[in-house]
């Protein structure tokens, strides 16, 4: 499940913005069934950050709560410069099991292979409407990744489905990894319900949406998740 993304204080409450409310929310969405915790870690004003000190005192936050795996980003939105990028990569002192690397963004490669260097799993981030995937295909480190993390950025409900599987489809000849599929915005919760179908992992949360199914507003990030373990219930009860 993801966390809280780059949203902010104006996105509402329940999004956890402190190593300490990111741990409690951690750690309810855990007890409402996820079993991976994906965050972006944040300075006290709120942006998400690289630091090296700002991500150990997430991570060390979190995991003294839950023991499931904790990932974090490495978006470039944190981090604009990839030599910069690298560098705090390289400087981390608390690693995390797994971190998402954008394979559209500038450094993305370098980012990769230091993190896997250093014995960090490595989800590969190929957005939609980018040249990600191609250069996924492409790439040497394909077949180290962690798995793909296929992200859908239609976030219209009405065509979010035909957006992810032309994106599956353009991930068809990448080395076999597995993928982790989700959508954001009005697309989250038709994307979740497509990788129930096809029987990918997914992810749900408030970085992706702050909507349960029915339209209404989410308080937490557990009643999130309790919505998406439903879904993979009742398909199962189907089969």
């Amino acid at each position: 499940m993801c966390l809280n993304g780059a949203r902010g204080a104006a996105d509402g409450a329940g999004v956890p913005l402190s190593p300490e409310a990111m741990a409690e929310s951690a750690a309810l969405a855990v007890a409402a069934g996820a079993t991976d915790i994906h965050v972006h870690p944040k300075t006290p004003c709120g942006q998400d950050s690289l630091s090296p000190r700002v991500v150990a005192a997430t991570l060390d936050a979190i995991r003294a709560r839950v023991s499931v795996p904790v990932g974090v980003t490495t978006g470039a939105w944190a981090e604009p410069d990839p030599v910069a990028r690298l560098e705090r990569v390289r400087g981390w002192t608390v690693l995390p099991d797994h971190a998402s690397v954008n394979w559209h963004e500038p450094g993305a490669e370098e980012v990769a292979a230091a993190l896997i260097e250093r014995g960090v799993g490595v989800e590969a981030g190929i957005r939609s409407g980018t040249d990600a995937a191609g250069r996924f295909v492409r790439s040497p480190l394909a077949v180290q990744v962690l798995r793909v993390l296929a992200e859908v950025t239609d976030a219209s409900p009405d065509t979010a489905e035909e957006s992810a599987r032309a994106l599956l489809a353009d991930l068809a000849s990448a080395p076999g990894r597995p993928v982790l599929l989700h959508g954001e915005g009005g697309g989250a919760w038709p994307v979740l319900r497509l990788a129930v179908r096809l029987g990918l992992a997914s992810r749900i949360g408030m970085e992706d949406t702050v909507v349960l199914p029915d339209g209404r507003r989410a308080r937490s990030n557990a009643e999130l998740v309790a919505a998406g373990v439903r879904e993979y219930e009742d398909r199962r009860a189907y089969q």
